[in-house]
């Protein structure tokens, strides 16, 4: 994707440091929180994802007062920060991506209005249209061969998947639809 090796907690921070700045039990009341508990809710993953994407440049940590005698660090981006959080949002969606990677689409998307601008949200929907198509097709061909030759329970489960995409595929022409009647 990009020339660094960010995992998706890293652009997750990314992300919700772009919306605004925060610490880093502020970020794991987040994760906690949200269905964003996914990538994790760990002060073991957090506070070293913070302290890797402050030494990449990404984030910068400042020391503030806090009630009482606490201080916390606060983290924001820099501009390096939203530059790669922007080069990841903008990175077309694959058919590798829609088999391996689908929350990290659905990360680059959440966050993707926000970044860069609707224009990149419709961009992510219709590459994400443009990967599932075929991906679709080659899936219900693939059902067709199974039923001769797998149990009904293989045939059943290849068949939830297949549906799955199936509705995916329907979600990002609805999403694309919506977004082109904003215009």
């Amino acid at each position: 994707m990009t020339s660094r090796k960010i995992p998706s907690l890293g652009y997750a921070l990314l992300g919700l440091l772009h919306q605004t700045p925060a610490s880093g039990y502020d970020l794991r009341k987040i994760f906690s929180a949200t269905s964003m508990k996914t990538y994790s809710d760990s002060p073991g993953a957090i506070y070293p994802a913070l302290s890797r994407l402050e030494k990449q440049g990404l984030v910068r940590g400042t020391v503030e007062e806090g009630s009482g005698l606490r201080r916390r660090q606060v983290f924001r981006l820099t501009p390096q920060g939203i530059a790669e959080l922007k080069q990841w949002i903008a990175v077309a969606v694959t058919r590798d991506d829609v088999v391996r990677r689908l929350p990290e689409i659905m990360l680059r998307f959440a966050f993707s209005e926000q970044v860069v601008g609707a224009s990149a949200s419709l961009e992510i929907l219709k590459s994400l249209e443009a990967a599932l198509k075929p991906y679709v097709q080659s899936l219900r061909e693939e059902a067709q061969r199974l039923k001769s030759i797998a149990p009904l329970s293989g045939t059943l489960a290849f068949e939830a998947g297949l549906r799955g995409n199936e509705c995916l595929l329907q979600w990002a022409r609805f999403a694309i639809s919506a977004y082109e009647k904003r215009k």
